[in-house]
């Protein structure tokens, strides 16, 4: 009966499976947390651990029947390294593209990248037309300038006896017939791997080899980019003396817009015109994202339909490669007043076209008039509420109207 199950656990097989299994499974997992490929640097040294163990018939005997507690007193808790095993098991190949080195360790390709830095910076539509450049402050570490990395002084940093160099302690708890594995960071050297006596450690860095650095990052936000994109500074993310620094990548949100609502590079915009310039004619104006304000003349004699869709060409967003613009996208809503002077209705009788005629009914039809009377929209306007921009999309933000 297997007493412990964490080295089968980390590879995702059962105590029963076979050599192969085994190396299916350890292929598959190293793979995907391998750090070339962004993976878990820790985690992929504990899979890559257990199947070192698993693999060898003498250790899997050792470790089935005592666990590693059993390991540890026969001397089988040490090992290669991780990547020397990963590069001897899979010949350095393994990734697609640049994969490792031709001749076995992942080494050669140079150090491991630290983790990328991400923020978001929210940005308002004026600025992704006009174009933009933002400062950006960040905290990242730098190799500390006193020690050059190294924590202390040259041949003072060993590696801690009591986790053999992993930081992190494993200890057995008896539960009845079951024994439970618990993992916890290495007391002796705070999780580190490394022990630096107190008196050999950098009086400037106290032995973490790195210290915190504020840095300023001018962003370029170029015309025509939309939300979801990303501008990347290469190599300045966190600095580590065992691997070459990460990227801080900035991703582009953009803030919704209280006038415009975009797609793509065409904008959106909603103008509310008044009874006599929809049928008589006149202008109105559209506050544009930059500096100017568009001037738009309806002829007399056109008639705009309560929501009529127009275009005015090349007054969308600039696209980003070209900053070539789209198109601006009207829609036209006719507000008609709340009353009208009886006086003036002849004089709309001979300007609009005649009334449609009542319809028809034959004599055998009881002719009931009726008046129309306001709703109470507080008990029942909820049956009738619309929202006007419904047919737009569902979830789509409301567009304000820009009034005349």
């Amino acid at each position: 009966m297997v007493r412990e199950t964490k080295f089968y656990d980390l590879l995702e097989v059962p105590p029963s499976a076979s050599e192969a299994d085994l190396k299916k499974a350890y292929r598959k997992k190293a793979l995907r947390l391998h750090p070339d490929k962004g993976g878990d640097p820790e985690l992929f040294k504990e899979v890559t651990h257990a199947y070192e163990v698993l693999s060898d018939p003498e250790k899997r005997s050792i470790y089935d029947a005592r666990g590693e507690a059993g390991l540890s007193e026969q001397g089988g808790m040490g090992g290669m390294d991780p990547h020397d095993l990963f590069g001897q098991l899979f010949g350095g190949g393994g990734f697609g593209g640049g994969g490792f080195f031709p001749g076995g360790s992942s080494r050669n390709q140079g150090p491991r990248k630290t983790k990328d830095l991400v923020h978001r910076v929210h940005v308002t539509l004026e600025d992704l037309y006009k174009g933009k450049t933002t400062k950006l402050a960040l905290t990242r570490n730098r190799i500390c300038s006193k020690c050059k990395g190294k924590g202390g002084k040259d041949g003072a940093v060993r590696t801690c006896n009591t986790c053999s160099g992993r930081g992190i302690k494993v200890t057995l708890r008896q539960m009845g017939p079951m024994i439970q594995q618990i993992q916890s960071p290495c007391d002796e050297c705070s999780g580190t791997g490394e022990i630096i006596n107190m008196k050999d450690r950098c009086v400037t860095c106290k032995g973490k080899k790195v210290l915190p650095e504020k840095k300023i990052l001018d962003v370029h936000i170029d015309k025509g980019m939309k939300g979801g994109q990303t501008v990347t500074f290469r190599g300045e993310s966190d600095e580590s003396p065992t691997a070459e620094p990460g990227d801080v990548v900035i991703v582009i949100e953009e803030k919704p817009h209280d006038r415009f609502k975009r797609q793509e590079n065409d904008l959106i915009v909603q103008v509310q015109l008044d009874l006599l310039t929809a049928l008589g004619g006149g202008e109105f104006s559209i506050k544009h994202l930059d500096d100017r304000t568009l001037i738009v003349k309806l002829e007399p004699g056109e008639v705009v339909k309560h929501d009529d869709i127009k275009v005015i060409h090349g007054q969308g967003m600039p696209s980003q490669r070209h900053h070539e613009p789209g198109d601006m996208y009207v829609k036209l809503s006719v507000r008609f007043p709340d009353s009208i002077d009886p006086a003036v209705i002849p004089m709309l009788e001979k300007s609009l076209p005649p009334r449609t005629p009542t319809e028809t009914f034959p004599k055998n039809v009881v002719l009931d008039e009726v008046s129309l009377d306001d709703v109470d929209t507080r008990s029942r306007g909820g049956m009738l509420r619309d929202d006007p921009m419904d047919e737009d999309g569902e979830g789509e933000p409301r567009v304000q109207c820009a009034n005349q």
